[in-house]
C-alpha cells in the first residue's frame, strides 16, 4: 500500500515538474521574443530620427547650396529620405497639413507628377494621422524659431509581424507541450493497462491450482465423514475463490454479457455481502417495478462492482451507519445510487478516487475503484461518478448503464 501511495505521489510530482519546466521555457521564449521586438522598435526610432534630421537639414538649406552646403550634401540628405522603403511616415506642419508621406498603402494609386493628394487618399492619411497622434511614434522637427514640423511614423510591416510572433509562439508551445503531455500519458496508460491485464490473468492462473486442490479436499473430507456443516462452509469459500479467479480472468478481454433485469442484478449481487457486513450497518435496497429495465451485464463483474462499492461504504462508516442502494430510471439508462453515511470525500478528490494507488485508508491498495470504473465504463459502456459527497455526512456514488431498447 505504501508503495502504491508513493507511486501516486511521484506521478503527481512528475506532472507538477513537467508543468513547471513548460512554464519556464514558455516564459524564456517570450522574454527573448519581446526583447527582439523592443530592439527592433528602438532601431526604427533611430532611423526615423536620422530621417527627421535629414528633413530638417534640407529645410534649412538655402537655394543654391547656401550655409556651406553643396550638391553632394543635398544628394546625401535626399538619399536618406528616399532610402526609407518600409516604414510608413507622414510629415505635417503645425496646422496638421500633410507635407509629405511615404510607404502607406493608399486606397487610390498616386500620380508621381501630381502635387496634390486626392480627396480619398487625403481622408485616409488624415485618419492615420489622428491615430498616430495617440502613439509615441512622433518626432518634432525644429525648422526655425517660428516653424516646427512633426514627423509621425508607423511600425514597419516586419515589426508588426514580429509583435504578433510571441503570441503565436506561445500558442505553438502550449500546443506542443499539450500534445507531448497527452502522448506521454497515453503511453503510460497503455503500459499500465498491460501490467493490469497481465497481473489479473496471472492471478487467475495462480489461483486455479489451489482451488482445484481445495475442491478435491472438500470431497475427501465429506467421504471421511467430517461434519457436513464444516464441509458445506468450506465448499462455499472454495466457490467464492473460484468466483474471484473467474473475475480476474475476465479482465483484459470483453466478457460475455446477457440481458438481465436491473433489479434482479442488484439484489443478487449483494447476497454475498449482506451476510458479511457488520450488524450495525443497515443495508437497504430500494427497487421499483417501473425501473426493472433490462441491461446487458456480465453478472460476475457487476457483482464485483457492487461488492467493492458496498465494502468501501462500510469502511467509510467504520462499521456503523446506513447504506442505501436505490435503482432509478432515466430515458436511456438504468441508474444505481449507492449512498452511505460515512466520512465523505472532499471535492478536490472526486476525480482522484478512481486513480490507481489513491487511497485514504490505512490498509488497502487503492485499486478497488479503479477496477470498478474499468468494469462499468470499458466493459459495459456505462458511467460511474460521485453524485454528491459532504465531509462528515456521507457519499453517493452513481452508476448509469444503458438500457436495452425494447
Amino acid at each position: 500500500m505504501a508503495n502504491l501511495r508513493n507511486i501516486y505521489d511521484s506521478r503527481r510530482i512528475w506532472k507538477v515538474v513537467f508543468l513547471a519546466i513548460s512554464l519556464v521555457l514558455v516564459a524564456l521564449f517570450l522574454y527573448i521574443s519581446n526583447n527582439l521586438v523592443k530592439d527592433l522598435a528602438v532601431q526604427e526610432r533611430e532611423r526615423m530620427e536620422i530621417w527627421a534630421n535629414a528633413t530638417q537639414e534640407l529645410a534649412t538649406m538655402g537655394s543654391g547650396g547656401e550655409n556651406g552646403s553643396s550638391a553632394t550634401d543635398v544628394d546625401f540628405l535626399l538619399s536618406i529620405i528616399e532610402g526609407n522603403h518600409n516604414i510608413p511616415v507622414v510629415l505635417v506642419d503645425d496646422q496638421d497639413n500633410i507635407l509629405l508621406h511615404r510607404n502607406f498603402r493608399l486606397p487610390e494609386p498616386e500620380d508621381s507628377l501630381a502635387f496634390e493628394i486626392s480627396p480619398t487618399n487625403l481622408k485616409f492619411l488624415n485618419k492615420k494621422l489622428n491615430r498616430l497622434k495617440n502613439s509615441e511614434n512622433k518626432i518634432d522637427i525644429k525648422i526655425d524659431e517660428s516653424t516646427t514640423q512633426y514627423l509621425y511614423y508607423e511600425d514597419s510591416t516586419l515589426l508588426r509581424r514580429l509583435s504578433y510572433f510571441p503570441y503565436i509562439q506561445l500558442a505553438v508551445l502550449i500546443l506542443f507541450f499539450a500534445i507531448a503531455y497527452f502522448a506521454l500519458m497515453s503511453i503510460k496508460r497503455a503500459e499500465q493497462n498491460k501490467v493490469w491485464v497481465g497481473l489479473s490473468k496471472e492471478t487467475a492462473h495462480q489461483l486455479g491450482t489451489p482451488i482445484s486442490s481445495l475442491m478435491a479436499w472438500t470431497q475427501l473430507l465429506e467421504s471421511m465423514g467430517v461434519d457436513q456443516s464444516i464441509v458445506t462452509d468450506m465448499d462455499k469459500d472454495v466457490k467464492r475463490l473460484s468466483t474471484i479467479a473467474d473475475r480476474f480472468s475476465k479482465i483484459g478481454s470483453m466478457p460475455d454479457k446477457e440481458l438481465v433485469p436491473i433489479n434482479e442484478a442488484v439484489i443478487s449481487s449483494l447476497e454475498y455481502m449482506r451476510a458479511r457486513i457488520p450488524k450495525r450497518v443497515s443495508l437497504n435496497i430500494h427497487t421499483n417495478d417501473q425501473t426493472n429495465n433490462g441491461v446487458m451485464l456480465s453478472q460476475t463483474l457487476f457483482a464485483w462492482v457492487m461488492e467493492n462499492l458496498t465494502k468501501n461504504a462500510v469502511d467509510a462508516m467504520d462499521g456503523e451507519g446506513r447504506l442505501d442502494i436505490t435503482v432509478e430510471d432515466s430515458p436511456n439508462n438504468a441508474i444505481i445510487l449507492v449512498k452511505d453515511t460515512g466520512k465523505g470525500i472532499p471535492r478536490k478528490n472526486f476525480k482522484n478516487v478512481f486513480t490507481p494507488g489513491f487511497t485514504t485508508k490505512k490498509r488497502g491498495w487503492g485499486l478497488g475503484l479503479t477496477l470498478v470504473k474499468r468494469i462499468i465504463e470499458e466493459y459495459h459502456n456505462g458511467q460511474i461518478y460521485i453524485k454528491e459527497s459532504e465531509v462528515g455526512k456521507g457519499t453517493t456514488f452513481g452508476i448509469e448503464l444503458p438500457k436495452v431498447k425494447s
